[in-house]
């Protein structure tokens, strides 16, 4: 079956920098567009990144804008977020997903269980 695991969130200080990585097993990544969201405590879960199938698009929300960066390894079935220069309001749990088709708009339909992200100030 599909499964999604993130790895790679901690404590940072305002700044620093944090790289995410999601591992998945169960399906063809090429196959599907991969995204990374996120959920501050007692706000909504926002959209953050997503990469389509063939690692060739990106879309970024304004909050990441410049600062972060969405990978892929195809071979691997895995996806990255570089996230730099950090800034407390970027804590949340950072949840990796799968979109069904290669392409976006797409319709999510795998998540993770997330990471923790923790910024100070």
């Amino acid at each position: 079956q599909v499964q999604l695991v993130e790895s790679g969130g901690g404590l940072v200080q305002a700044g620093g920098s944090l790289r995410l990585s999601c591992a998945a097993s169960g399906l063809t990544f090429s196959r599907y567009t991969m995204g990374w969201f996120r959920q501050a405590p007692g706000k909504e879960r926002e959209f953050v990144a997503v990469l389509s199938g063939s690692g060739t698009r990106t879309l970024y929300a304004n909050s990441g804008k410049g600062r972060f960066t969405i990978t892929g390894d195809i071979a691997a079935n895995t996806v990255a977020l570089q996230m730099n220069s950090l800034k407390p309001e970027d804590t949340a749990v950072y949840t990796c997903a799968a979109g069904l088709g290669p392409g976006f708009p797409t319709t999510w339909r795998y998540w993770g269980q997330g990471t923790q992200v923790t910024v100070s100030s």
